[in-house]
């Protein structure tokens, strides 16, 4: 895999810091696909980031996981909690593809929401992190 672009980075990191919604929305998909360094770190910062767009924060989380790197564990975790409905499924999803342990506690705790598709997302994680008790459902 070639590294990617620097011209090109520095372009999605500049979208990403504008103030047009739909910009930063993709910056984080391209990166996401570009991977890198400054990928890694700039989803992080847009996954933590609680005033940012909370479509752009669920696709970092969704990067994220695509790109598997164990520094996004804590964020993602804190990602959990965020609003709305993406950021935490797709924080769940992530922390399973990850496979780091740290992330069962967590996801325990997340199975008490009321939101099924988040609790089946934080179902699917566990078992990814090879925690199954009994009293999980599906």
């Amino acid at each position: 895999m070639t590294d990617p672009d620097p011209a090109v980075i520095k372009q999605l990191l500049a979208d990403l810091r504008g103030f047009d919604k739909e910009k930063r929305r993709t910056a984080v998909m391209k990166l996401g696909v570009m991977g890198g360094e400054d990928a890694v770190r700039a989803l992080i910062m847009a996954v933590r980031n609680d005033h940012e767009d909370l479509i752009t924060r669920g696709r970092a989380a969704l990067m994220l996981g695509k790109l598997r790197d164990i520094r996004a564990v804590d964020p993602l975790i804190r990602a959990l909690d965020a609003p709305g409905f993406q950021t935490p499924v797709y924080a769940a999803e992530a922390l399973g593809k990850i496979g780091d342990r740290r992330a069962i506690d967590p996801l325990l705790a997340a199975m008490n929401s009321g939101n099924e598709t988040f609790r089946k997302a934080a179902i699917e994680a566990l078992k990814k992190l090879g925690y199954m008790p009994e009293r999980m459902t599906n």
